[in-house]
């Protein structure tokens, strides 16, 4: 075993994280029932579920919150069409939202529907507020409103975008109405001056400086109000009018947490969000409008918007029209055909995280899925409890400790430094939203463990008796990082990293991320289980598209 030397016994233990009970609030939007669930969906609620997860695995209260969207000028004219009521259209559709983000491991802990009764009542209490303090008055547009996202744009807005959608493409249409309005306007230094303190509110970089462009342009007020329908919350005071559906739609972060009966109640312990994550196309009203209303109302800001990109297909905008759109049939194909877990990791490691859009291809997730998934982590923890099995049998995992208490360490392989380092960055990875970096880092170990075999090559000294500790210490050190990288991934890839833990027979290990990532938490003599946590798949199946 070259490069083999004896050192004494080593008392690492790592110190990546320290405990944390603290409240976590972590929410997806609401989404709009007037859709079908999607990729988008799947993936903005795959990002704030595995941010949830590992903050769980630190030991904090985490409440992750979804929901739906459900009012609106196109559900009732939706509705209508259908000839059901609203209420009907938006109950069938709000469990087809349910039934998939459950489906797809979303670990949520609260389900918001902007139709209960509980959420209309907290939201007028809230623009009552604005109303009594004068941060809410009636006035009159005239403009251009983008139906497809049911936003107003000013004249100046609308003509540089060619008076077309940006997110959809169609044509913007003019309007002249009589509502409420937030006065948007007087916050503009406010809102500046919150960018420039507090650079991280927003993130990716990208998406900061594209809507601090915009703040800087001048901010116009905003409808709080509508009156050319009526299937929504009524305006308190004046039930000609019925609250604009986004200004509905952003109560549902404090109106989930009772904040609008009760601003210091129990729940209450959950604001400020620590993340608010979402697609790129509603950042504006998440980080303008929505800290703008919460400084109306002398609440705190979320600590975090993030803002995320949008999938394309073959180097193209996602479009039905295009036949290249990934509904969830689509979805589901690949995920029978790889498993929910592999899914999972790729959405979240190829996905579109930062400012620029990603691109989703079968042969990509095919790649990923083999060679991240079967040849490196399936292959390491496959190719290390069969070792342990075959050269200890009945006698379970070794000791990495030899007969004088020494541990053996090959230069460039202090395990538990290389262990507590890669925790740590993963943790950093994951406070700074960076999910991918952390997945990246928590994969590393196992690369590490491919490499030690490589170099260490303890199969051609496994029958030497006088190299016993050495063969003993090198596969205590590869289980036991195989071990660590799975609590690791854990937050990414549930299922298949509590299949790894069973065969190692740590499923019932207890406390908090910093404990389990400890190194040496692999008792000696444990009978582990050979284990093949991910079929090979011989060919890369492109699944059907709507």
């Amino acid at each position: 075993m070259t490069g083999v030397r004896s050192l004494r016994r080593s008392l690492h233990v790592s110190a990546a994280l320290s405990e944390d009970s603290s409240p976590c609030f972590v929410t997806t939007p609401i989404y709009y029932v007037n859709d079908k669930p999607h990729i988008g969906h799947v993936y903005t609620s795959t990002l704030a579920d595995v941010y949830a997860r590992f903050q769980r695995q630190r030991g904090r209260d985490v409440f992750l919150l979804t929901g739906t969207d459900e009012h609106g000028i196109k559900v009732q004219r939706s509705a209508k069409d259908k000839g059901v009521t609203p209420q009907a259209l938006a109950d069938e559709n709000s469990g087809f939202f349910r039934d998939a983000l459950t489906s797809y491991g979303l670990s949520f802990d609260g389900f918001i529907r902007t139709t209960d009764e509980s959420h209309k009542k907290q939201v007028q209490a809230f623009v009552q507020q604005l109303l009594d303090q004068g941060e809410v008055y009636l006035g009159e547009f005239e403009g251009w409103y983008d139906e497809g996202q049911e936003e107003y744009h000013t004249e100046i807005n609308a003509k540089e975008m060619d008076y077309k959608s940006p997110i959809n493409g169609k044509p913007m249409v003019r309007a002249k109405e009589k509502n409420y309005y937030f006065k948007l306007s007087a916050f503009q230094d406010r809102l500046e001056e919150l960018y420039s303190s507090n650079p991280d509110f927003i993130q990716p970089p990208g998406r900061r400086n594209e809507l601090l462009n915009r703040i800087r342009g001048g901010l116009s007020d905003v409808p709080v109000s509508r009156t050319n329908f009526s299937w929504g919350v009524p305006m308190p005071g004046d039930e000609e009018h019925v609250i604009y559906v986004w200004i509905d739609a952003l109560f549902n972060y404090l109106t989930a947490l009772n904040m609008g009966e009760d601003v210091e109640g129990e729940m209450s312990k959950y604001w400020p969000a620590s993340v608010h994550v979402m697609a790129k196309e509603i950042a504006w009203f998440h980080a303008v409008i929505w800290p703008a209303l919460l400084m109306a109302l002398n609440l705190p800001l979320p600590k975090l918007v993030y803002a995320h990109a949008f999938w394309i297909r073959d180097g193209q905008k996602m479009s039905k029209s295009l036949g290249n759109f990934v509904d969830l049939a689509a979805l589901s194909e690949y995920v029978d055909q790889y498993g929910l877990d592999a899914v999972r990791y790729y959405l979240v490691t190829e996905g579109p995280i930062g400012a620029t859009d990603a691109n989703f291809t079968a042969t990509r997730l095919h790649d990923i899925y083999t060679s991240d998934l079967v040849n490196t982590l399936g292959n390491c923890a496959s190719r290390t409890t069969a070792m342990i099995n075959k050269y200890y049998k009945d006698a379970g995992v070794p000791s990495e400790f030899g007969a004088g208490g020494e541990r053996f360490v090959v230069p460039e392989y202090d395990w538990p430094s290389i262990t507590n380092q890669a925790t740590e960055k993963v943790a950093e990875c994951m406070e700074e939203f960076d999910l991918p970096g952390a997945m990246h880092a928590a994969l590393g170990l196992v690369q590490k463990v491919d490499a030690f075999l490589g170099d260490v090559e303890p199969y051609k000294f496994a029958k030497d008796a006088d190299r016993a500790d050495e063969l003993a210490a090198v596969l205590y050190q590869c289980i036991e990082t195989i071990r660590i990288a799975g609590v690791l991934l854990e937050s990414v890839m549930p299922t298949k990293m509590a299949e790894l833990a069973e065969a190692l027979g740590t499923q019932d290990m207890d406390g908090t991320l910093s404990a389990k990532a400890a190194w040496g938490q692999m008792k000696p003599g444990s009978i582990v289980a050979k284990v093949a946590l991910f079929p090979r798949v011989e060919v890369a199946v492109e699944a059907v598209t709507a």
